[in-house]
């Protein structure tokens, strides 16, 4: 083969793997990994049907926070089958939301012996003539959301699921719509508990 075409086609190669890795590296970027645990005694024959938000009286007591989740877990009930309850209409199940937020601030003293990407597998610092292991705190969130699912005539809980996932940032409302997500993936499938689910990032 003449070495011309040879390295046209090398080039090409190259080009190809490359936009390959790159739209990997995009797709990574668009999706999220969570936890997920589920739980719950769903009819087999049961459709998802119409809903209502039902709030507790703490979440009633702030509406504008209780209206912002809401509205987190709306797009995950829609895409399990569920439809929002239109006004003079009977809902066939009532849903409760909750979310939580923990942030912790880990020194090296947390994880001494470097389990979990401590500080001997953490960051390193040049302080001639040797790398050190970098000494500053470490910020981290745990971010959770749950959904209760009651029949509305009975008030039987019917379903169960919560969804959590951790990282450097708090994140926002785009992740606590994903958690929802993935806290309704596998609906109405139960366990096993806990377990991995990747969702996209709305």
């Amino acid at each position: 083969m003449p070495k011309p075409r040879r390295r046209a086609l090398l080039a090409a190669a190259t080009a190809a793997a490359l936009a390959a890795t790159l739209l990997a590296g995009c797709a990574a970027l668009n999706t999220m990994s969570a936890e997920i645990s589920t739980w719950g005694d769903w009819p087999a024959d049961r459709k998802p049907g119409r809903y209502a938000f039902d709030r507790l009286p703490s979440q009633s007591a702030q509406p504008e926070a209780a209206a912002r989740l809401e509205d987190a877990a709306r797009a995950a009930l829609e895409a399990a089958g569920f439809r929002v309850d239109q006004p003079g209409d009977k809902p066939d199940v009532l849903v409760q939301v909750a979310a939580r937020n923990s942030r912790a601030d880990l020194d090296i003293w947390a994880d001494p012996l470097g389990w979990r990407g401590g500080w001997l597998r953490g960051r390193r610092v040049w302080v001639e003539p040797l790398w050190w292991p970098d000494l500053h705190a470490r910020t981290r969130y745990e971010r959770e959301v749950a959904l209760l699912l009651r029949d509305a005539e009975s008030g039987k809980p019917l379903y169960e699921a919560r969804a959590s996932n951790e990282g450097a940032n708090a994140g926002g409302s785009a992740l606590q719509q994903a958690l929802f997500r993935a806290a309704l993936a596998d609906f109405p499938r139960t366990g096993p508990n806990p377990r991995q689910v990747t969702v996209t990032l709305p």
